[in-house]
């Protein structure tokens, strides 16, 4: 119930895989953009959706069949255990800065003996329906672990901490990179530009994926995926309902 495997079969192919952040709680949002969707960056970091709204989410995704991956905040073991066991198909943890953060952040996700994730599925195991056998030769697999390369302490580790065993993809947070490089908002900087770019080929050369965050701008979205990038957070929730409505009115002026 994961819905990963397509997920990884695309990256894994080199297919682009495009998505949108979730910032609302209602759950139509997500019924109703995740059949056009690759996956769903569902955004608990820079917003007020709660336990129980990403819950709702989670039933949206579900019905559509389409990969519902969660941002926490930070990188805490109770934050991400609590999201394993309502049925996520993958964590996103920001603000990271050593290999070892990351270490501890995969080791969350993953069951022993290669990880310590608590037991306690819900959802996950279909409330006891599924054997603990079946449940636990898939699970560790099914979760898709990434971090985010958004600090100057996680640059200058990056070839580490790519190569954290487990770990399944970095995704790079350009605004908040750019302003750690000094130059907060100028994400086309030459400096900022070459930092992406050594990112990604951290992750090309450990054989993980890269994902990247954005706004709703399709012409960067294809930059980045020409330079390397496999998995696109392209914009959101409300930025789709400002851009439809500004080209909609726009009869009347």
């Amino acid at each position: 119930m994961y819905f990963t495997a397509d997920f990884r079969h695309k990256l894994a192919q080199g297919t682009p895989c495009i998505g949108p952040s979730i910032t609302y709680a209602d759950p139509t949002v997500t019924e109703t953009l995740a059949p056009e969707s690759d996956f769903l960056w569902i955004d608990t970091e820079h917003t007020a959706l709660s336990l129980e709204s990403v819950n709702a989410h989670l039933l949206a995704a579900r019905a559509c069949a389409t990969p519902a991956l969660v941002r926490v905040p930070a990188n805490e073991t109770s934050a991400i255990k609590r999201l394993l066991d309502i049925g996520v198909s993958g964590v996103i943890v920001p603000q990271i800065r050593t290999a070892e953060e990351v270490t501890q952040a995969v080791a969350d996700m993953r069951y022993p003996p290669v990880g310590r994730r608590g037991f306690g599925p819900r959802r996950p195991a279909d409330y006891g329906r599924t054997s603990l056998e079946d449940h636990l030769r898939t699970a560790n697999e099914s979760v898709f672990a990434a971090v985010q390369i958004e600090t100057a302490e996680a640059l200058d580790a990056v070839e580490d901490i790519a190569r954290v065993p487990g770990l399944d993809s970095l995704v790079l947070g350009p605004m908040d990179l750019s302003g750690a490089l000094g130059h907060l908002g100028d994400v086309g900087h030459p400096s900022v530009e070459a930092a992406m770019d050594r990112v990604i080929a951290a992750g090309r050369d450990a054989g993980i994926a890269i994902g990247i965050g954005m706004g709703a701008d399709p012409s960067l979205a294809e930059k980045w995926i020409a330079r390397g990038v496999h998995w696109v957070q392209l914009g959101c929730d409300f930025e789709y309902l400002v851009h439809g409505a500004r080209r909609a009115f726009a009869i009347n002026t």
